[in-house]
Parts: structure tokens; C-alpha cells; sequence
């Protein structure tokens, strides 16, 4: 979020442990989030992007959108029955989650050697802009994934996404026949339990549109605010006190760069680990205002290399949210299984329902 971006840590020792924990989940089978990029950003005038989503109604039903740099002149949507038959199941969208799954270790030297942080961060911004006043954002941003245009992809809140975005392209142009809005949600659940999360509900639908149904800048959470910005922000999406604190916690993952937000730093000693030490370091560490010309952010008094910033720090202060804050720093299942209901109902903002594939969301990973 604008809550979060990404850095790099001397937290390496955090490798070998997650490491381990997503071999585990794999053999047993979140300004929000990390990552910026070695290679330049990619120029964002887009020639041509086909989307495709599913509309259950009887069948599925799905739209080939093309954009152009100028995309009020673009053509309507169509349907590509007209051009394929083809229909996917889900163990077509298995197989993509396995392609995310084996890049997601690609990283090399990138941040803490993982790609998957950045992916997570991908998904919460394409869904976090939802308005439940207006029923926009999270559709024109979800649905129909207009990050891939100009302004949108240059909002500050979205520096170091193209990573994410140039991932998830070369998986696009191997399966093309899935929607860029599916393709982002998809990668971010793989994220997510790759890491060791929690299992997170998905299901196919989401259409993809043109630049015109872009999100205006500003909906995102700006991570040097308190709790009013907090509310503002996660009220609107129809989010409550509980869920803020839930998706909070995905700062367990992913570290802020300067060069993104402006804030520098990882929140754990295990930035590619999924687990609730966030919410203990936010209780058992001793945070003071860290001393640098950057903005105004936290670091652990003992080591000096952990940051918090002021939207995560609230979390210990706000009444409300030191409840959950609190309940979940002592109880990790509890987070996961909350965290897994509002990051699902995160992903599906603004899509209708009957615009989805299957009646009830898929479990993914487990093929």
C-alpha cells in the first residue's frame, strides 16, 4: 500500500526459513506491500492487451478488450466465442498458479530472493481502490486491471509494481486466453501461500478494460497517517476494524525502498516468511522515530534494522485495534483464518457476482 513498498534488508538469515516453511506448504499441498526493481521501468504505452474474464450465466462467457494509447477511441468489448471454443477449468488455472509458484523462487538477488512479496502487493493495489459509495475502483482497477496504463501505473502508491507487472506479462503471453485482473488475484494468492499463509478462496471472472476506467490517485493508504486515514481509507472499501488490522498484517512480508515510498526498511527478520511476527514485534520490541532525513518512521531500538511505520505503529495505540492487534500477535491461526477472509473478499471487490465463474472459490495449489 501506500502502507508499504519495498527495500532491502541485511535480514538474509530470513532465506533459509522461508525456505524451509514454503517447502512445507508445497509438500502439504501487503503503499501495501514490498518490492522495486532492478531493470528500468517499462515504458507504459501498452500497444495491445487482450483480456479475458468469465460470466457464469449458463456458461462462460468471455470478452477480448484491446487498448490502445488512446483507449476512448478504442473498439468495444466483444465476445471471443467468435474466435475460440476454448474453456478453462480449473486445472488450467492450477497450471498457472504453478508457473507463479516457480518464478516466485526466480528472484535471484532481488530484494530477500523472492519475487512473491511484490506479486502479493500487485493484487492488493489492482483491488484496493474500491469505492463502496460509487461501486468504482476495485472494478476499474480489479476488473478491469487499468493499472497497466498511464496514470494509473504511475501513481505514487504503485512505484516498483512494474516488477510485479513484467512477471505477470511474459505468464500472459503464455496463457493468453486469462484475463490480466485473474492473472494478477491469482498470482497474489500464490504469493501469499508460497510464504506459508494462510489458504485464500479465488475464483476466475474479472474483465479487462481500457485506460478511461482508471482509478483517480489517492485511494490508496498513505503510511505516514493514524487511524482517521486508516478508517478513511478500509471504511470505504467496507472494510471493519477487524479486517484493517487482518490485512495489516501482510507487512510480516516485503520491506519499503526509497526509492518507492520513501520509507526504507524491512518490518520482520523474515520479510518472505508468512506469519504473525509482525504483530508480536509490534508488542515485544521497544520502537523509536529512527533518526535519518527519509520520513517519519519507526525502528526497533535493539538492532536498528527493523522499521515500522506510523500506520503500523497505530495499530498498538488506536483502542480497537490493539484488540485484534494484540489477539493476533498471540494467536497465529486466528490471523490466518481472518486474514484469509478479508484478503478473499479484498479480491473480489467490485466484480459482480455473476460475473464469476464458479458459484463458490476455488482452493488453489492443492492439484
Amino acid at each position: 500500500m501506500s502502507f508499504a513498498s519495498a527495500f532491502r534488508a541485511p535480514a538474509r538469515r530470513a532465506l533459509s526459513s522461508a525456505s524451509i516453511r514454503r517447502a512445507g506448504v508445497r509438500a502439504s499441498a501487503f503503499r501495501g506491500f514490498s518490492t522495486e526493481t532492478p531493470p528500468p521501468p517499462p515504458k507504459q504505452n501498452f500497444g495491445l492487451y487482450a483480456g479475458l474474464g468469465a460470466v457464469a450465466a449458463g456458461g462462460v462467457a468471455y470478452y477480448l478488450l484491446t487498448s490502445s494509447p488512446d483507449s476512448s477511441k478504442a473498439p468495444a468489448a466483444k465476445s471471443t466465442t467468435q474466435t475460440t471454443k476454448f474453456v478453462p477449468t480449473k486445472a488450467d488455472y492450477e497450471k498457472i498458479y504453478k508457473r507463479v509458484s516457480d518464478i516466485i523462487d526466480e528472484a535471484g538477488s532481488y530484494d530477500d530472493g523472492s519475487f512473491a512479496p511484490v506479486l502479493l502487493r500487485l493484487a492488493w493495489h489492482a483491488s484496493g481502490t474500491y469505492d463502496k459509495h460509487s461501486n468504482s475502483g476495485g472494478r476499474h482497477v480489479l476488473n478491469y486491471a487499468t493499472m497497466r496504463f498511464e496514470p494509473e501505473a504511475l501513481h505514487g502508491a504503485n512505484a516498483g509494481l512494474h516488477v510485479a507487472r513484467g512477471l505477470t506479462e511474459n505468464l500472459k503471453k503464455e496463457f493468453e486466453w486469462i484475463s490480466y485482473g485473474d492473472l494478477w488475484t491469482l498470482a497474489g494468492v500464490c504469493a501469499v501461500q508460497e510464504m506459508g499463509g494462510p489458504k485464500i478462496p479465488w475464483r476466475p471472472g474479472r474483465i479487462d478494460g481500457f485506460a478511461k476506467d482508471a482509478t483517480p490517485d489517492g485511494r490508496l493508504p498513505d503510511a505516514s497517517q493514524g487511524a482517521p486515514h486508516l478508517r478513511d481509507i478500509f471504511y470505504r472499501m467496507g472494510f471493519d476494524d477487524r479486517e484493517i488490522v487482518a490485512l495489516s498484517g501482510a507487512h510480516a512480508v516485503g520491506r519499503c525502498h526509497p526509492d518507492r515510498s520513501g520509507f526504507e526498511g524491512p518490518w520482520t527478520f523474515s520479510p518472505v516468511t508468512f506469519s504473525n511476527e509482525y504483530f508480536k514485534l509490534l508488542f515485544n520490541e521497544t520502537w523509536v522515530w529512527k533518526k535519518w532525513n527519509g520520513p517519519k518512521q519507526y525502528e526497533d531500538k535493539k538492532t536498528r534494522s527493523l522499521m515500522m511505520l506510523p500506520t503500523d505503529y497505530v495499530l498498538t495505540q488506536d483502542k480497537s485495534f490493539r484488540k485484534w492487534a494484540k489477539a493476533y500477535a498471540d494467536d497465529e491461526e486466528l490471523w490466518f483464518k481472518d486474514f484469509s477472509a478479508a484478503f478473499s473478499k479484498m479480491l473480489e471487490l467490485g466484480v459482480p457476482p455473476n460475473q464469476f465463474q464458479s458459484a463458490e472459490p476455488w482452493i488453489m495449489g492443492d492439484a
